[in-house]
């Protein structure tokens, strides 16, 4: 879907170093310093919360509070989500600048802050993917940079967003749809990672649903010509949907999970679901492939006799890069530098090192800043939708153990802990930078807003990949 645009000399770019900070930046990084053991407090709260999508209710409340408490406006509840929300504080007439903060936690990845594998008693979830991270340094970025526009006297509005369900419920794409970011010159976000970069990236677009299978229940052994499986009609699907991988662009990803097969062998189950998800780059072939899973459901139901429906859970558009901002995220991430590990931080690494499907990664990773290059991501995100709606830049700070994957125990135990709050710190202090730098050169904006137009495709539309459902506050019970 998206047009190639030509990287500006790259090559180049990699062998300039990052100029020093002016003074007036040190305001926000001195309060980001600051709030440091703050900034623990609260991702430490949240990571123990480890609150699943839409039901992040103390986590949302956390960050909301601190955001009043340092004079921003909220404006929560929006979007039909009742954790999803905004915190806007405002100098005057220039440049808004949107900082994107998550806070959803997975299921099944009740860990410890330990290396080794350790559950935590009545705590099935886990911060797997560091959203507990993101939402507290976000909030941080925004209150420095805050700061700096009340000291400084400049013009402008810096407005977080709180953004609930990233993980399969697409918070983003609703308040997109709500037209909260229609005002917004630009947006920025990040994310946790093992490594420091800020990649001119793209990513898979995403849609899910659940299919449902209704039948009739009997005795499997006495009666068994009375009942209807609707778990037949579940591997059914599952049968024909593997097949049809073999007819599917090579780019693509589908994968999926029986959520509910019956409760006794003996007895012909009445209902069956199967959650899918259906990734390519193109949002078009996403629809394409969705629209031909549907027909696979409908052969299924009725080849087992059974009833099917289905529900479309979420859905997320590619990431729309923006090589203007990511060279300036990338040049910030230079001036704050990479992570140093402490002698504690070194032997829970080493410790931890073995458990990694790829343990020979160099702890460098950490400390380095990866150069400023093109990547496509096989994962999905609900940024992607504000990225076609304004322009936006995001980045990595390697919060954990060099070589240590996303959705993992090993994310989670290194979230917990000191190694995962200095890549949060430095986090916080790069979107900071990169806000400022923006107020201070809005050529800057109006450079990243001509690259944005000049990578949609004429003509081009927003229609969001799950279509106008109301956000699934119920998809993780």
């Amino acid at each position: 879907m998206t047009k190639k645009f030509a990287p500006a000399a790259l090559a180049a770019l990699f062998a300039v170093s990052a100029p020093a900070l002016a003074a007036n930046e040190q305001i926000a990084l001195d309060r980001i310093e600051a709030d440091r053991d703050r900034n623990v407090e609260v991702a430490s709260t949240i990571w123990g919360l480890a609150e699943l999508g839409y039901q992040e209710t103390k986590s949302s409340e956390l960050l909301q509070d601190r955001l009043a408490a340092a004079g921003f406006e909220i404006n929560a509840g929006v979007a039909g989500a009742p954790t999803a929300f905004t915190a806007t504080y405002s100098t005057g007439d220039g440049p808004v600048i949107g900082i994107m903060g998550e806070f959803d936690a997975l299921p099944g990845f009740s860990q410890a802050a330990e290396p080794a594998k350790q559950t935590v008693a009545n705590l099935d979830a886990g911060h797997a993917c560091g959203h507990h991270m993101f939402g507290t340094a976000s909030a941080s970025a925004a209150i420095a940079v805050k700061d700096w526009l009340t000291e400084t006297g400049t013009p402008g509005t810096v407005r977080f967003y709180g953004t609930p369900a990233e993980e399969g419920g697409a918070g983003k794409v609703y308040m997109v749809r709500e037209g909260l970011f229609d005002d917004v010159d630009v947006a920025l976000h990040w994310h946790p990672g093992a490594q420091n970069s800020a990649d001119i990236a793209t990513s898979n677009s995403n849609k899910s649903g659940k299919f449902r299978f209704y039948g009739k229940s009997a005795h499997a052994a006495a009666a068994p010509e009375q009942g209807r499986s609707a778990l037949d009609g579940v591997e059914a699907m599952d049968m024909m949907a593997n097949m049809m991988r073999e007819h599917m662009p090579q780019e693509s990803r589908m994968h999926y999970v029986i959520t509910a097969g019956g409760r006794a062998p003996n007895v012909v189950p009445d209902f069956a679901e199967v959650f899918y998800y259906v990734r390519n780059p193109d949002a078009e072939v996403v629809r394409e492939t969705f629209e031909r899973l549907v027909k696979v459901a409908e052969g299924a139901a009725l080849g087992t006799e059974t009833r099917m429906d289905y529900e479309v859970i979420h859905g997320a558009m590619p990431l729309l890069p923006n090589e203007t901002l990511q060279q300036l995220v990338h040049e910030k991430m230079t001036q704050v530098g990479g992570v140093d590990y402490e002698a504690a931080e070194l032997a829970f690494a080493q410790e931890l090192k073995p458990t990694l499907a790829n343990p020979d990664v160099p702890m460098s990773e950490a400390t380095g800043i990866d150069p400023l290059s093109e990547d496509h991501g096989a994962g999905s995100t609900d940024v992607g939708d504000v990225s076609w709606a304004v322009p936006t830049a995001g980045f990595n700070t390697a919060t954990w153990v060099p070589g240590t994957p996303a959705h993992s125990w090993q994310a989670v135990a290194a979230g917990g802990m000191s190694i995962g709050w200095k890549g949060m710190q430095n986090a916080a202090k790069i979107l900071a930078l990169t806000a400022i730098d923006l107020y201070e050169d809005p050529a800057k904006i109006a450079a990243a807003k001509e690259e944005f137009l000049s990578r949609k495709p004429e003509g081009y539309e927003y229609r969001a990949l799950l279509g106008d459902r109301e956000p699934p506050l119920d998809y993780r019970d």
